[in-house]
């Protein structure tokens, strides 16, 4: 798990060596409610969750890249806080600060 600096940001992948995401189904990952499980196994609401903490709230970037025997997702998050979203010595900003 490569952790390092690019630029004004952290970077953060995690990979993997199995079969990969196929090329047809890549782009969708991130959707809310897309899965590959079978019905009442997953809601597919996982990565959807990650892009919205990392992207919306954050300000950071979520990224994918996969072939068979090598899949990587990259989290990339700002060095520098703007204090657009509260104090982060307080934490987040509660719901009524939202």
């Amino acid at each position: 798990m490569p952790i390092g600096r690019d630029g004004r940001f952290v970077m953060i992948q995690v990979s993997d060596s199995g079969t990969g995401i196929p090329a047809n189904i890549l782009d969708r990952v991130f959707e809310p409610f897309f899965t590959t499980k079978p019905v009442g196994k997953g809601t597919g609401l996982g990565l959807d969750i990650s892009w919205r903490i990392v992207v919306n709230k954050h300000h950071g970037d979520l990224s994918v890249e996969s072939v068979p025997g090598d899949t990587r997702f990259r989290v990339r998050l700002p060095l520098t806080w703007n204090g657009a979203d509260g104090d982060p010595e307080q934490g987040a900003p509660s719901a009524a600060q939202s």
